[in-house]
């Protein structure tokens, strides 16, 4: 294999062909390409580089309206511009939704960026561009059911920082909460580590942390089982280890032991998990829904170390408006979202962790500029729409007070440049310190850069062009 920057080779496993075959659609692959120093010296000069200890992902799944947030266009035709008005923001000129006056007046601390675009429209495939930077891996197929996660996808953002950037400290590289994105029998891709195997999974939370009785129970030791006695236990089933070659599912299952010692065992990630702890009136503030809790979960994640944190707001299709668009946003998404970003906002600000932590608010996809109506519904909504879509970025040395990019007269498609998932996932790990010439190797043996896009630099120079 020859690679375009000068690289070292990184073996990591040794397999003959049949090995190589039996793990292609499911296995990690051999090795990862190491950063060199002339890169690396390169790399210094690039915007926002190493400013991140963490990134803090609040993803928007099942695709969140531009034109009723971010990208209002009031002067548009009543087919267009929706029910909603507008509210004027701290950036001169610029307004918002009328239902987001906390964000409005915290428009100081965001970047705006109005011209995200790739070309699925579909949800999971969008998904798996949203969450790993790339596109699904082939064969695409004719239905959803053929593009349901698989341990052929790319790994997203936390599992492939796990790969390149292993910890042993019991931080996990990622958590993701509150819910795994299933819907009968379709599992969205992009949530895990794909072919770099199970080990790198982000440790995934199911459950509401605004219930009384939340508690990460994986992370809870039974009654009777104390840190002497676990470590005890661990010392047994290292000497049975000892000398023992396993592979496939056993390796993978050894992995997660290994995990979940490490986990139990790091009284830091345990108390995070405490969210009881947390003042009543903290509570309060984030709202006491499953959202808001959440992002009071994801910044008690943040204050420990996780380097990169993924709070969901609902389940696969929340924001998947095609009925009821302006009733669904009004009357819960938007004043959960309002009220939960903002107390995420005053905490991270008033802490000093804003300095050091890259804030990231998106969907997969926007919604479309005509309003339609479903066969057999009464009540209009929006479709989906990849061309243009909005979101927000905050912290680590990103410039609030500023919007990124223009769109047309019905925020269809962009005016200016267009930023993609891949430019995304480069200032991802670009904010974390990852070197440009880092790579992992797929199963077919070929180096995929994890800075595989550009740097959004006017995040942090306040300027285009």
């Amino acid at each position: 294999m020859s690679c375009d920057r000068k690289c070292v080779m990184k073996p990591l496993y040794a397999m003959d062909r049949r090995g190589f075959l039996r793990v292609g659609g499911g296995g990690v692959a051999g090795c990862f390409v190491g950063s060199s120093r002339v890169a690396a010296a390169k790399q210094d000069a690039l915007p926002g580089r190493g400013q991140a200890k963490s990134v803090l992902l609040v993803l928007l799944s099942g695709g969140p309206s531009q034109l009723d947030m971010w990208d209002p266009k009031p002067q548009a035709p009543a087919e267009v511009r929706g029910e909603f008005s507008t509210i004027s923001t701290k950036i001169p000129g610029v307004a918002v939704c009328e239902h987001l006056p906390l964000l409005a007046q915290q428009s100081d601390r965001w970047a705006i960026m109005r011209t995200l675009a790739h070309r699925e429209h579909n949800h999971l495939l969008a998904t798996h561009v949203a969450l790993t930077g790339r596109p699904t891996p082939l064969p695409r197929g004719g239905s959803d059911l053929d593009r349901v996660e698989s341990r052929s996808d790319f790994p997203n953002f936390a599992s492939a920082l796990d790969f390149v950037r292993p910890r042993n400290d019991g931080i996990p590289s990622g958590v993701s909460l509150p819910n795994y994105y299933i819907e009968g029998p379709l599992t969205w891709p992009g949530q895990h580590a794909g072919f770099l195997g199970a080990k790198h999974d982000p440790w995934q939370i199911q459950g509401d942390p605004n219930a009384d009785d939340f508690r990460m129970q994986a992370l809870s030791m039974r009654d009777g089982i104390t840190p002497a006695r676990l470590a005890s236990r661990r010392e047994l089933l290292d000497r049975l280890n000892q000398g023992a070659t396993l592979a496939g599912e056993a390796d993978a299952f050894r992995d997660q032991q290994e995990i979940a010692y490490r986990l139990l065992t790091s009284g830091r990630v345990v108390e995070a998990f405490e969210i009881g702890r947390e003042p009543e009136e903290v509570r309060q503030r984030y709202g006491r829904n499953k959202f808001g809790q959440s992002l009071l979960l994801a910044r008690r994640l943040v204050e420990v170390g996780v380097p990169i944190v993924q709070a969901t707001m609902g389940i696969v299709q929340t924001w998947d408006t095609h009925v009821d668009n302006w009733g669904r946003l009004k009357n819960t998404l938007l004043p959960q979202l309002d009220q939960g970003l903002a107390a995420l906002m005053d905490d991270l600000s008033a802490s000093g962790l804003l300095d050091q932590t890259l804030v990231i608010v998106m969907g997969e996809f926007g919604r479309t500029p005509k309003i339609s109506t479903l066969p057999g519904q009464t009540i209009p909504g929006r479709d989906h729409w990849a061309h243009a879509y909005s979101g927000l970025f905050a912290g680590a040395g990103v410039q609030g007070g500023q919007v990124i990019g223009q769109t047309d007269e019905q925020a269809a498609y962009p005016i200016t440049r267009s930023w993609s998932p891949a430019d995304i996932c480069s200032t991802v790990f670009n904010a974390l310190d990852v070197d440009s010439d880092v790579a992992i190797i797929d199963p077919l043996q070929r180096p995929h850069y994890l800075l595989n896009g550009q740097v959004i630099a006017p995040l942090y120079s306040g300027r285009e062009g």
